[in-house]
């Protein structure tokens, strides 16, 4: 049981999950967002699993597409991450910032971006919802769940199993947000810290998380190949 729950700590490096971390820490109220989505990331990775791991033992079906689309999503999505640091890293987007800067300082002055307006008008019903839509199974949860289901442990054992390994999933989310129950303040601090260090430091750190994802995705790739 203790090598499926490995399986969780791989399947939190997801970038989805951080890149919506991400962007609900730029919301007025990222608390409400985070707890909503984070529900709706329960409700379909606790369900899915108990799925999984009871309705689907001895099928082939976890495995089969654990080593298919899975791996091959993986692979595809750690080159394209891959070629993105390489061109900021080697300063070939170089063209392509001076049209944005030019364009920058000719326009008038103009209102926040569409997804930070959504984002500040939005509801935890609807951060409920993305979070069920972007919370799909990936190769490290389908590893997890297949070994789960292999344990041959209690019904009890096991469905514990399948909520601790979503709860370490989660991680990415859960943080932040047992941060803004526990120090409110403090966390609001800490987060404009961040981001404005974020907005100082973004092509190093688009290069860098980039080059990371990257190589995490490939490796996620090659574990599940080989499992």
């Amino acid at each position: 049981m203790a090598d499926a729950l490995a399986f969780a700590f791989t399947a939190a490096l997801n970038p989805t999950l951080l890149a919506a971390t991400m962007i609900m820490l730029f919301a007025a109220e990222p608390k409400r967002l985070m707890a909503g989505y984070l529900l709706g990331a329960y409700t379909i990775s606790i369900s899915l699993g108990l799925v999984i791991v009871f309705a689907l033992q001895g099928s082939d079906a976890v495995d089969t597409t654990q080593h298919t689309l899975s791996p091959a999503a993986d692979i595809v999505l750690g080159l394209l991450f891959l070629l993105v640091a390489v061109m900021i890293r080697g300063d070939r987007d170089a063209r392509i910032r001076e049209r944005r800067k030019a364009r920058a300082r000719a326009a008038a002055p103009k209102e926040a971006p569409l997804w930070r307006r959504t984002l500040d008008k939005g509801s935890p019903r609807t951060a409920f919802v993305v979070g069920i839509l972007l919370t799909l199974p990936g190769a490290s949860y389908l590893v997890g769940m297949s070994r789960i289901s292999k344990a041959d442990a209690s019904t009890g054992v096991t469905a514990l199993a399948v909520v601790v390994f979503c709860v370490i999933m989660l991680l990415l989310i859960e943080i932040p947000l047992v941060g803004f129950f526990v120090r409110p303040d403090a966390t609001r601090r800490d987060v404009k810290r961040f981001t404005d260090w974020v907005g100082a430091n973004a092509r190093v750190i688009i290069a860098r998380a980039a080059l990371v994802i990257g190589g995490l995705l490939l490796l996620r790739a090659a574990i599940t190949l080989l499992s």
